[in-house]
């Protein structure tokens, strides 16, 4: 990042001029870049400090003015030491005239002017010093900042990822964590335009494109092609490649809201909506975001995907079988032999965990795929 936009995004975050994405991602950074968030904290105190400054000043400005009219008007008067007492001169000249509650409070006035003007006069130039001194530091510091960023620039360029604004929500999840291909289903890819991301559960988006797509069985392929994504380790699940058994019991992960949500359920038919042998039916619970879900089995297998549901059955839920990824992997790669898409023949590593486990290993490798 630039010096001028670093600086410039410290004081619109300071002043509370970002966004409300601008300041999630920005916090992130924060987190990330220790400089960065020293930065922040400077920035915080130093307008601070001359607010504070700033008030007291204000504040003196009109004890003055209040102090002048009072005189103007004959309710203080400036004497010499030889005189006879403010406190005594004042009473004798107004004591026909001015009522005692009037007198009380024209003292206690008098009082605390008197009080609170001695004491800024005394303050004033110390208080003048300490902040010329923080001034100093601050530019101090700011310099240091903009050298380590510079720094930082030169060994390694700090980019700025905006949010996008997505106009949908939906699920993938990883079938090759080697090359970063996820799958998900063909009628989530075709509504990104202009941009597709994915956005895993610490809310980190990354770019992506779409690699193969196939209308008839509702499933697409997209790759990762941030540079910042970092790998992961080799998939915890398995995708079976044969049929799953009735009655057998199964989980979910997916994106119905801004945050994973896991389901279970149990097989409830070989075959899909219509007799569709490319899914089969489950019994879950399955909303809006869900569509491109995973669905495991109990020793970790990956059994199909969630496409669609029952209109008037909302349990009932259809999901393309496993092995049409697998089609699906194998028919990119003859299409185009830059999609290198490599299906790991391990079995799972999930088999004989508990449920918790499996789904903390699990949950890492499903992403909320977004859009606009």
């Amino acid at each position: 990042m630039e010096d001028t936009l670093l600086i410039d995004a410290i004081e619109r975050f300071v002043n509370g001029e970002m966004s409300k994405q601008e300041v999630i991602y920005f916090e992130d950074l924060r987190k990330k870049n220790p400089e960065l968030d020293q930065a922040v904290v400077d920035q915080m105190y130093f307008l601070n400090q001359l607010t504070a400054f700033g008030d007291k000043k204000a504040l003196k400005h009109d004890l003055q003015e209040v102090e002048a009219k009072l005189e103007g008007q004959g309710f203080l008067t400036r004497s010499n030491k030889n005189e006879t007492s403010k406190v005594v001169s004042l009473w004798k000249k107004y004591k026909r005239t001015i009522a005692v509650a009037a007198s009380i409070a024209g003292l206690v006035s008098f009082f605390i002017a008197t009080l609170l003007n001695t004491v800024t006069n005394q303050n004033e130039s110390q208080e003048t010093v300490l902040l010329s001194a923080k001034i100093v530091e601050q530019d101090k510091k700011q310099k240091l900042i903009e050298d380590k960023v510079e720094a930082l620039a030169a060994a390694a360029p700090i980019e700025v990822k905006l949010r996008i604004d997505s106009k949908f929500r939906a699920t993938g999840f990883m079938i090759d964590a080697t090359n970063n291909y996820i799958v998900t289903n063909a009628h989530v890819v075709s509504q990104a335009k202009n941009h597709l991301i994915i956005e895993n559960n610490k809310g980190e988006q990354y770019t992506a494109r779409t690699v193969y797509v196939n209308n008839q069985y509702d499933m697409a392929i997209i790759q990762v092609t941030d540079k910042s994504f970092q790998k992961m380790p080799t998939l915890p699940y398995s995708i079976r490649k044969k049929n799953a058994d009735l009655g057998e019991q199964i989980f979910v992960l997916g994106f119905p809201k801004n945050e994973i949500v896991y389901t279970e359920g149990y097989v409830s038919a070989k075959n899909g909506y219509m007799m569709d042998t490319s899914y089969c039916q489950l019994v879950t619970i399955a909303n809006v975001g869900n569509s491109g879900s995973p669905v495991i089995n109990k020793d970790g297998e990956l059994i199909g995907v969630i496409s669609s549901r029952e209109t008037n059955e909302a349990d009932v839920v259809f999901a393309i079988k496993a092995e049409n990824i697998i089609r699906a992997a194998e028919y990119a790669k003859s299409v185009d032999t830059t999609n290198n898409i490599r299906i790991s023949s391990s079995s799972s590593k999930l088999k004989g965990m508990d449920r918790k486990t499996q789904i903390k290993k699990t949950e890492d490798y499903v992403f909320m795929i977004k859009g606009n």
